[in-house]
């Protein structure tokens, strides 16, 4: 797993046991691999009713271009069909235009403020 957050030059791929910790208390991790080698993950916490938040959808840069991001978004977004939100933070703005695929919308009166702490 360290290897596909390192591709993408995610500073926690720098933690591996954190990133462990992370999928065991995620609510949902749906994954891609090729053969034995993971090339795909999104992950998702919700409360089962009324929210759910998207984390972490990355996919290997060598394996980016065959729609392994869009077959993890139906996946995951299967599971949401009855929340009233779902919400993802794109950490590239490059991304947006992904998720407005998905039906995503930007609000100008809504940002996502962040505190890193990284050891």
């Amino acid at each position: 797993m360290q290897k596909l957050f390192l591709s993408v030059h995610w500073e926690s791929g720098n933690y591996p046991e954190k990133l462990v910790r992370a999928m065991h208390n995620s609510t949902r991790v749906i994954s891609a691999w090729d053969g034995d080698k993971l090339v795909g993950l999104v992950r998702a916490l919700d409360d089962g009713e009324t929210v759910a938040f998207l984390h972490d959808l990355l996919v290997d840069p060598a394996y980016q271009g065959q729609y392994i991001g869009d077959e993890l978004m139906k996946r995951i977004m299967s599971f949401y069909q009855n929340l009233l939100y779902v919400k993802v933070m794109p950490s590239d703005p490059k991304m947006i235009p992904f998720y407005e695929r998905y039906g995503f919308q930007q609000y100008d009166n809504y940002s996502a403020m962040v505190r890193k702490h990284f050891l």
